[in-house]
């Protein structure tokens, strides 16, 4: 397992998940309206969600002796906030978590079986939400 890899993998995801706590959290200031509340309170969950998926990133790219990054990935601000524009933009933000979690079970898939699983069970997570999105959308 090429461990510089995998821990620039892992940073690339805590930047990615740092990036949803600030999205998620965005849009759940920016719900208005007669359905407003459980919007809120989805759009919150979820921002609280990436948080944990961050400090998981995080706590493995200690455990392999690097050095969790402080950086944040992009944050996309096109000033559209209606619901179906957000949820949009979240699925391209989910898309690009499941892109990077692939990338990190090729990387430890065969070499690391708890990292292996981990990466299986975020994609899976990951896809989850998109079906919910996808849900809400239709």
């Amino acid at each position: 397992m090429d461990k510089e890899k995998v821990i620039a993998t892992l940073n690339s995801i805590l930047e990615l998940e740092l990036a949803g706590v600030v999205r998620s959290m965005h849009y759940s200031l920016m719900i208005f309206g007669w359905n407003r509340i459980p919007i809120v309170q989805w759009f919150r969950d979820e921002s609280t969600e990436s948080l944990q998926h961050a400090a998981k990133a995080g706590e493995y790219i200690t455990s392999l002796g690097g050095h969790p990054s402080l950086q944040i990935g992009e944050l996309l601000e096109t000033h559209q906030h209606d619901i179906d524009t957000m949820l949009g933009e979240l699925t391209e933000h989910e898309n690009e978590g499941i892109r990077l979690y692939r990338e990190l079970l090729a990387l430890v898939e065969g070499k690391d079986i708890r990292m292996e699983e981990y990466a299986r069970s975020m994609i899976l997570s990951e896809e989850d939400h998109l079906d919910e999105i996808d849900k809400m959308l239709r």
